[in-house]
């Protein structure tokens, strides 16, 4: 199995420096989404004091022609820090630090999504929306090749790795639960993690978490991850397709609801919500992944576990469905429905964005929007209809 070098440093070397003490200073780890709108970056400054709070954190820049993002001739881009948490891997005080995008003119980055997300979150505030994202990924090698499968060749076909236990069952299960523990001690909302039905491939569930906090905790548990599998020296992919044929997929299931689904009778509320769902299929389709649906139509197909790409369906405890509503749900008559569409790979503002717009603000087509403030989101609901 090909790892990565930087794992097989003596690790008991670096924990030599890492006793040393820092005295009153403290590491701030920076980290916002790149260009691409699905990779994350990072770096690091003292601090002289630990922050108590967001607005304790100075702003900060860094060089976005690096990082897809600006021009080299104009490429300064402004960290705006809206999020902190522990820092699992320096330990307290340490920090990392959650950041929005700006541009050089202080206008959000085109993968800075969240700025448009609080902006709905603010208005649908009294709806108190809670989501729950299920967030589903595969292990590779650091060549691609799926982690602990045989070099030349396939392992058996699904059906004994969901949820499994045993050595010829699941692979990786020291990096799941790394990740878990380190989720935990930096506080995200971490709910849970199981192994899931192609082999190397698992899933981990942020939530409840209400309004922007969804946004929030996903992208720092995915950065989490992806620091976990570094020092294992392998490789978390979110493609929504890592391997063609008879294999599943990776999604990343989204679970909604409102005040009014929660209480008695919500079940009026859930349908509502779908049959409006149904009328924007395609636009939320565009929504659900960083390409537009591009990444999301490998996955899609009406196989495994998934509903077509092209049409909208519905159904009681139904995973082949587009909107599921669970049978504990339907037998209680109120709680909350679960989006499958959205895949492994998409950004959680896009999506708990647009059910919010869709379902709540019952936009129905073109959103207008400031061109001259607008994101990625909102371009692409200029070209709905």
């Amino acid at each position: 199995m090909s790892v990565s070098h930087s794992s097989k440093l003596n690790k008991a070397v670096r924990d030599q420096y890492m006793k040393l003490p820092q005295g009153s200073k403290v590491l701030a780890t920076y980290v916002w989404i790149d260009g691409s709108g699905e990779g994350l970056r990072c770096k690091t400054r003292t601090l002289n004091q630990e922050p108590k709070s967001v607005e304790e954190l100075p702003e900060w820049n860094f060089d976005g022609s690096s990082t897809a993002q600006a021009e080299g001739s104009n490429s300064d881009m402004f960290l705006i820090p809206v999020r902190i948490f522990r820092d699992p891997f320096t330990l307290d005080p340490n920090k990392l630090v959650l950041c929005e995008v700006l541009k050089y003119n202080r206008i959000p980055a085109e993968t800075n999504l969240r700025h448009s997300c609080k902006k709905v979150m603010d208005e649908v505030k009294d709806s108190q929306p809670w989501f729950g994202m299920e967030q589903e990924y595969s292990l590779l090698g650091i060549n691609g090749h799926p982690y602990g499968w045989p070099e030349n060749g396939f392992p058996g076909p699904q059906g004994p790795y969901y949820c499994g236990v045993g050595a010829d069952k699941v692979n990786g299960r020291d990096i799941v639960e790394a990740h878990y523990r380190a989720c935990m001690y930096a506080g995200v909302e971490i709910a849970g993690t199981n192994a899931e039905v192609m082999p190397s491939q698992w899933e981990f569930q942020i939530g409840p978490c209400v309004g922007i906090d969804m946004g929030d905790h996903l992208w720092m548990a995915r950065y989490i991850l992806h620091r976990v599998c570094e020092d294992f020296g392998v490789v978390a992919t979110l493609d929504p397709k890592p391997i063609p044929g008879n294999w599943n997929g990776a999604g990343c299931h989204t679970n909604v609801s409102t005040k009014e689904t929660r209480e008695k009778g919500g079940i009026k509320h859930i349908e509502a919500a779908i049959e409006k769902l149904g009328k924007r299929h395609q636009h939320h389709i565009r929504m659900y992944d960083p390409r537009g649906g591009q990444d999301n139509s490998r996955r899609l197909t009406g196989q495994h576990e998934t509903s077509s790409l092209f049409e909208f369906s519905a159904g009681v405890a139904n995973r082949g469905a587009s909107i599921r509503i669970p049978r504990q749900v339907g037998q209680d008559g109120c709680g909350y429905y679960e989006d499958r569409r959205p895949s492994a790979n998409c950004d959680p503002y896009a999506v708990t964005e647009v059910i919010m717009r869709t379902t709540i603000l019952n936009e129905t087509g073109e959103t207008p929007v400031d061109h001259s403030n607008e994101t990625r989101l909102e371009r692409a609901a200029i070209e709905e209809e």
